[in-house]
């Protein structure tokens, strides 16, 4: 890809995240992107896999702090037109001319034509420079891929190993990664002698980019692969199995380090994220490491005490209610929540009084009888209240 056409590109654009974005606020929309347009997602749909596409390329340099800041530097630079202008009737800094690597010398950033010279900001974004020997590709880290597990409660409770299937980008198998029919080769590019680097005439200065003609690979294939169709690189799907800790939350994150898809030019693979889905128990719900679970009770368990028989993740437990207890009130069964390396939490247990819906005529007679016989009025303190309100008017 010509120079032009990637800082013309708007990255921040395509994952819909301002310039002033954080990185996890880039992170947190290209996760939401990634899995809406992924291949899984969206079988045969040629404009999902061109969107998802472009959503990692842009995803790839705003992610990484020095190729943002090239690419804002750029885009800046170059698209205001900040270097036209310059005096010199000559490009590449001969006598008379401007070379915009003297630019930099002469503000002290690269007097050796290092790490500030122009060439080299193009090469920061492109991931490729021109070397003695021709075409250098850099080391590149791999992309981090994100995919989903749902496990039950349960299974969040003790941990699980699940099984994992992902679709990313591989070196081709049938070219081996040249892009080129098995049996034949590619050639070097006849306009860049190899080298991925073009030197086009911006006006009063020269300066190196990718080379239009061969996209910056420095070949050219004469006679594609039938699989890749001269890409490289293929969509495949792949299958690992991993451990889900026990403990893990409903919408927690697991990283699993080097597991993405695989670095180029020897650089290291990507990072894996496993975003787990837990599906909610009928009876237990959680609060951090403890489990809570409510117990419908009757009034006289509660008004009389009552020894309960309640449930846990492992076998039933008992729990004592004392005489006069009140509802809503809540209980501690300690050591029987969620466990960690270094800690176990608890069950919270909440009783609650259960109203019957419907009376039988005995039981309807017999709480009467109850109301009757009670002398102590529950509400005491309100009565009072209403009473001197009444009394004052």
């Amino acid at each position: 890809m010509a120079g032009k056409d990637y800082y013309e590109k708007d990255f921040y654009a395509a994952l819909g995240v301002p310039k002033t974005a954080t990185a996890p606020e880039i992170k947190k929309a290209y996760r939401k992107l990634a899995r809406d347009l992924h291949p899984d997602k969206n079988p045969g749909n040629k404009q999902a896999e061109d969107k998802f596409k472009a959503v990692s390329e842009a995803y790839d340099v705003l992610s990484d702090d020095a190729k943002r800041k090239e690419y804002d530097e750029t885009r800046d630079m170059l698209a205001s037109g900040a270097f036209r202008g310059f005096p010199g009737g000559q490009t590449g800094g001969g006598a008379g001319g401007f070379d915009i690597n003297d630019l930099f010398r002469s503000a002290g950033q690269g007097a050796d034509g290092g790490s500030g010279a122009f060439s080299d900001l193009f090469g920061g974004l492109f991931n490729r420079g021109a070397g003695a020997g021709g075409q250098r590709t850099r080391a590149r880290r791999g992309a981090d891929v994100q995919t989903e597990a749902r496990i039950s409660f349960a299974e969040a409770f003790s941990g699980v190993t699940v099984p994992l299937r992902l679709s990313e980008r591989a070196t081709c198998s049938t070219c081996h990664g040249t892009g080129a029919k098995p049996g034949t080769a590619p050639r070097d590019c006849p306009v860049c002698n190899g080298s991925g680097l073009g030197t086009p005439n911006q006006g009063s200065f020269a300066f190196s980019e990718p080379c239009t003609n061969c996209r910056g690979t420095g070949s050219i294939i004469d006679d594609p692969c039938p699989t890749c169709h001269g890409e490289r690189t293929v969509v495949q799907s792949r299958t690992l199995t991993t451990r889900i800790p026990a403990g893990v939350a409903d919408g927690q994150q697991i990283r699993l380090a080097g597991k993405g898809e695989a670095g180029t030019g020897g650089g290291p693979a990507g990072d894996l994220f496993v975003v787990v889905h837990v599906t909610p128990h009928e009876l237990f719900s959680r609060s951090g490491d403890n489990l809570t679970l409510t117990v419908p009770v009757t009034f006289p368990e509660l008004a009389l005490g009552t020894t309960l028989t309640v449930p846990t993740m492992a076998a039933p437990v008992s729990l004592k209610v004392p005489p006069g207890t009140a509802s809503g009130r809540k209980f501690r069964v300690r050591g029987v929540g969620v466990k960690r390396k270094d800690s176990t939490g608890d069950l919270i247990v909440t009783v609650e009084v259960a109203v019957p819906q419907k009376l039988s005529k005995e039981a309807a007679e017999a709480l009467a009888a109850f109301a009757a016989a009670q002398d102590a009025d529950p509400r005491e303190h309100i009565t009072r209240a209403v009473q001197a309100a009444a009394g004052a008017s």
